[in-house]
């Protein structure tokens, strides 16, 4: 089953979703009103082999809990993701086994690509 996890209040996850093509196939999963279960948080770590590479050192909690200057380990990501869904960067994309994460440019254009192929 192909996944997106995305916050629906983000302005930027709800750009990425109008821009998807019509026939895309995904499983919408709004991270804030139903929060991602250590399952799908191991699932998503398998793919992406790091908890850091879905951490968004961009969250607000991340700046106000000063976490920058803590030194972090791979089960301290784990654990604020799971605390609060503010630390998956967002969007996530499992599409065909393969994890794309975040929003930059580049990313989305393999998004894009491999929803053309779904």
């Amino acid at each position: 089953m192909n996944k997106i996890y995305y916050l629906a209040s983000c302005d930027t996850c709800r750009k990425i979703i109008k821009s998807l093509p019509q026939n895309h196939n995904l499983k919408f999963h709004d991270i804030k009103q139903d929060p991602i279960t250590a399952e799908e948080l191991e699932e998503m770590y398998q793919l992406s082999g790091s908890y850091e590479a879905l951490f968004s050192k961009k969250a607000q909690l991340y700046k106000s809990m000063d976490l920058k200057n803590k030194s972090l380990t791979e089960a301290d990501f784990k654990k604020y993701i799971l605390e609060h869904y503010t630390f998956l960067s967002r969007p996530v994309f499992i599409i065909d086994g393969k994890i794309y994460i975040g929003n930059t440019q580049q990313n989305m254009l393999q998004v894009m690509k491999a929803l053309s192929n779904v």
